[in-house]
């Protein structure tokens, strides 16, 4: 998509702090952290959003999973725990249209949701 901010970031035309990259998802920390550790984690391929995996795309959620294990390890919050988010249209709170989940930790965060 010509327009998404994440593809930029996947095509190397918006700079980003990458912690994580493989063939399939990108890692890389929030402008706008709510944590002291705040990682995006976004499947290369376009998704819009979680409505739009299927039987052909579906696969990408396990790569996303993975790479979440790999940040959490990498950042050194694999321990003590971290929150794993995604935000599914406009009520959500989903601002950008492309598939993408949070990884948030480095404090204790309790039950609630931040």
């Amino acid at each position: 998509m010509e327009d998404c901010i994440f593809c930029k970031i996947i095509d190397g035309k918006i700079p980003a702090t990458v912690v994580y990259e493989d063939d399939r998802v990108i890692a890389f920390r929030d402008i706008q952290p709510v944590a002291p550790v705040h990682v995006l984690i976004v499947p290369k391929q376009h998704i819009q959003s979680i409505r739009e995996i299927n039987e052909n795309n579906g696969s990408c959620l396990i790569d996303i999973h993975m790479a979440a294990n790999k940040v959490a390890e990498k950042l050194g919050i694999w321990d003590k725990g971290y929150r794993l988010i995604n935000n599914c249209g406009a009520d959500a709170g989903q601002t950008v249209l492309h598939l993408h989940y949070h990884l948030i930790g480095g404090m204790a965060m309790g039950p609630k949701i931040i």
